[in-house]
């Protein structure tokens, strides 16, 4: 058995989707599992929609992720070049091989007498296909056509009355006529570049390539790129086609145009989520291992996956789920690692200084402590931590209901007296302060805590107090107090 070669082909029009990025996932743990190569192919025939950097954006998210490759444009192989705008020189020949044996034709049909066909064909009922118009002109008809200043589209001669039948690896055989899948398609554009399923084809052919895993977005592809693999009377790869992804909370296909939800790489990347988090998570969206588990090391993934387990059912993107997993991290990464991943958020937001002291750093790394466990994404730490860098108390319904409470100036004004005499405010001195004002008040439980809590801090939910009181520190926290009493 040759050895198992996959590719992840992205065309570079924009940044990496979610959906995408599962494709390149899928096959990098494909072709790891099974001590196989792992391609990136840069598929840019469709000029006017590439963008600058698209490519580059592509690559630096996948490496992100931790992806790794075998070849690609920057790191080639015996196969390339690795982008198809620079492979003119290969389809050129084989086009040219289709038209000898009469497999391929050229055709002159313009734009709009495209359009007034396919209008017929629908008011008579007919689903739109390319009628052949073009399949049969004589040489000179064809003089006749570029003597009129007419560029030809190459078609492929689709086989009639066919059937196309392959074994998928999700979703066992499919199968074709090739009558339904609209007639005569082109494989060479005006401008001389290819289509994109005579592209696919011949890549994936001469770059080796064993196995084909992609969306079921591409199953209608699938025949197509048959007959191209027929027609040169090449061996067929094996192909796979993952579900859908939905977006859990609209029951809809995961769509670009879906704004509810976040769909790119770039835009977790931006938030501060941990790239291992969403390899895990990505990794499970239409995939699961035997067993329960759900938090898997990249190594542990590569081990594991088997294509068998590809589910058959759609995956669901469930944003809840993915700040849960990349909440599993977070509480066991680093905390010199998180301040670092976090400090840039707070400079951001203008809540800590450029270039902070050694002293701030630390001081600022305490905080992030406090919130480690709760966090599922670092720039959260912007909003759960306002209290520690707002110098005047905003406070909600809830707040203002704690302070309205009976016996609440008599708690505050003992804790301030018992903070203002404290020299040094720490967390144990903090607690040693609170039950002395127990002592002294009588009062205790939430009608202790509650009001001391909302009164320094303005929230009625956060960190542990005394921690939370250490860290404001005396001045702070003093006129806090003064602000609600």
């Amino acid at each position: 058995m040759s050895k198992i070669r996959v590719r992840y082909a992205p065309s570079p029009t924009g940044h990496l989707h979610i959906g995408n990025a599962r494709t390149a996932l899928f096959n990098y743990l494909f072709a790891r599992h099974n001590d196989g190569e792992f391609i990136i192919r840069i598929e840019d025939t469709d000029l006017k929609r590439n963008i600058e950097g698209g490519e580059k954006s592509q690559l630096e998210n996948l490496a992100w992720l931790g992806i790794d490759w075998d070849e690609s444009p920057e790191n080639p192989g015996k196969y390339g070049p690795y982008r198809q705008s620079e492979r003119r020189e290969v389809y050129q020949p084989l086009i040219d091989q289709l038209l000898m044996s009469n497999l391929a034709y050229k055709c002159y049909c313009t734009s709009e007498e495209l359009e007034e066909e396919r209008e017929a064909q629908r008011a008579r009922g007919e689903m739109p296909h390319y009628s052949g118009k073009c399949a049969n002109l004589t040489p000179e008809e064809q003089a006749e056509k570029e003597a009129q200043g007419l560029e030809p589209v190459i078609r492929f001669r689709v086989p009639r009355n066919t059937s196309f039948a392959f074994e998928d690896m999700v979703k066992g055989e499919i199968s074709f006529e090739s009558d339904n899948v609209g007639g005569d398609f082109i494989i060479q554009k005006r401008d001389g570049m290819p289509t994109y399923n005579f592209a696919v084809a011949v890549d994936d052919h001469l770059m080796k390539i064993t196995h084909v895993l992609r969306g079921d977005d591409h199953i209608a592809n699938t025949p197509k790129q048959l007959m191209i693999y027929d027609a040169f009377g090449w061996p067929r790869p094996t192909f796979g086609h993952m579900t859908l992804i939905i977006n859990t909370e609209t029951g809809k296909k995961l769509s670009k145009r879906d704004e509810s939800i976040l769909q790119f790489i770039e835009q977790y990347r931006e938030l501060g989520y941990l790239p291992e988090a969403m390899f895990n998570f990505i990794t499970l969206l239409g995939w699961s291992p035997v067993g329960e588990d759900e938090i898997f090391s990249q190594e542990e993934l590569i081990k594991l996956f088997d294509t068998k387990r590809l589910s058959k059912s759609p995956a669901s993107f469930d944003q809840k789920k993915l700040e849960w997993v990349n909440n599993h991290y977070i509480k066991a990464m680093d905390l010199d690692k998180l301040t670092d991943l976090c400090l840039p958020y707070l400079i951001q937001a203008g809540k800590v200084e450029e270039n902070p002291t050694p002293e701030r750093k630390d001081w600022v790394k305490r905080i992030i402590s406090l919130y480690q466990p709760q966090m599922s994404y670092a720039a959260e730490i912007t909003e759960v931590s306002s209290l520690f860098f707002q110098e005047h108390l905003e406070l909600d319904d809830a707040a203002k209901e704690v302070l309205a409470g009976e016996g609440v100036s008599t708690v505050l004004n003992a804790f301030k007296a018992q903070l203002e005499a404290m020299e040094t405010v720490d967390a144990a001195g903090v607690l040693a302060a609170i039950k002395a004002v127990q002592k002294e008040t009588g009062i205790k439980g939430k009608n202790l805590w509650m009001p001391i809590r909302v009164a320094v801090s303005g929230v009625v939910h956060g960190p542990e107090l005394p921690e939370t009181v250490e860290l404001l520190g005396k001045e702070k926290a003093l006129s806090h107090l003064d602000q609600v009493m």
